[in-house]
């Protein structure tokens, strides 16, 4: 990899991340009375995934759906699963949620500049993401601004989705029918919209949000899974940062010719693996070996501090839970793993 590789050093400012605790809920809801599913759940992390494959999905999901899932920034929140949501009542819910931001900005709530003529909230399903039985179907959240003039077209202001892809069936199966499970929740637009939403959605389905954080496992296995795309979609660059554990902290940025990672990762998987499917093994050695070049060059243990982004053309994502889906060829692969994050981080 002599001469392809790049890396930046900077200090970065911390930002304050907003968490969301469990809240007391009267009466609890049968959720909380789930055998330990969860639990077990946290103790299942897998050591073996399926290979990243491109798969053209506008024949299963309407292109103009799937175009809003992709090119935004997303951050991720988990939840808990919904009590009695109905896919027969989404018109219903937009009403409901539309009344419901529309009386906290009367309380004097900071809603959004832009939505003092009103606004528009639509429910829709996004059909063709479930891959199994067990998987409910994806919902999709717009929020538009009413125009002053009614010429005006409405403006989107906010948007979110709950998802589950992939979700682990003995999990699914074990909850009631009154529930239906879209662990991970994406949004694009104001904190305040978000956490209005959020709130809605609390008070209506019993549900409970977190904070969904990517650990540098994660973001080892997205490193490695897009770096085995390459030969089929040349993912152009693999771009990896890091926050290394010094007064004030260290940012180490590490750009990698994708000719070279898909050399390493080739070598690795030929010599350890099944064509089909990743071992962490496999994970851990690529990452090493990539640590190991840069330290021949820059002096710098990368492994004394922890991954904290993953940037290739397919996309991105990092640990403060945000991400971007450049392509929709892979989305069902970090859909899958990202459903499995919300999972293992859903308190029991």
């Amino acid at each position: 990899m002599e001469g392809h590789d790049s890396a930046a050093v900077s200090r970065p400012v911390r930002a304050r991340s907003k968490s969301y605790g469990r809240s007391c809920v009267e009466p609890p809801s049968l959720f909380w009375q789930t055998p330990g599913h969860l639990t077990a759940l946290g103790h299942r992390t897998p050591t073996l995934r399926g290979a990243a494959k491109a798969c053209d999905i506008t024949d299963k999901v309407d292109p103009e759906q799937l175009a809003l899932l992709v090119q935004s920034e997303w951050k991720l929140s988990y939840v808990t699963p919904l009590y009695r949501f109905k896919y027969t009542q989404l018109k219903l819910y937009s009403r409901h949620l539309a009344a419901f931001i529309l009386a906290e900005k009367q309380q004097g709530e900071a809603v959004e500049v832009g939505l003092e003529a009103g606004f528009k909230v639509a429910f829709s399903t996004v059909l063709g993401l479930a891959e199994t039985e067990e998987d409910a179907e994806t919902v999709f959240i717009q929020i538009h601004s009413k125009p002053v003039f009614a010429a005006d077209a409405l403006k989107p202001v906010w948007r979110g989705w709950l998802t589950c892809v992939n979700g682990d069936p003995e999990y699914l199966r074990s909850l009631s029918t009154d529930f239906v499970s879209l662990p991970m929740f994406c949004s694009n637009g104001s904190e305040n919209l978000t956490a209005l939403v959020k709130s809605w959605f609390s008070q209506t389905f019993d549900c409970n949000f977190g904070s969904l954080c990517l650990s540098s496992s994660t973001l080892n296995w997205l490193a490695a899974l897009w770096t085995g795309c390459h030969p089929n979609c040349n993912i152009r660059y693999l771009k990896l940062s890091w926050r290394m554990p010094s007064q004030p902290p260290l940012d180490v940025e590490y750009t990698v010719n994708p000719q070279d990672a898909w050399k390493m990762w080739d070598s690795i998987h030929a010599e350890d693996g099944v064509e089909d499917t990743v071992a962490v093994e496999e994970v851990q050695r690529f990452m090493t070996g990539l640590e190991t070049h840069f330290f021949r060059h820059f002096k710098i243990y990368l492994s004394a501090g922890s991954l904290v982004r993953v940037s290739t053309a397919l996309g991105s994502a990092h640990q403060d839970g945000k991400i971007k889906i450049s392509s929709s060829d892979y989305i069902k692969t970090l859909l899958t793993l990202l459903t499995e994050c919300a999972l293992l981080r859903t308190p029991v």
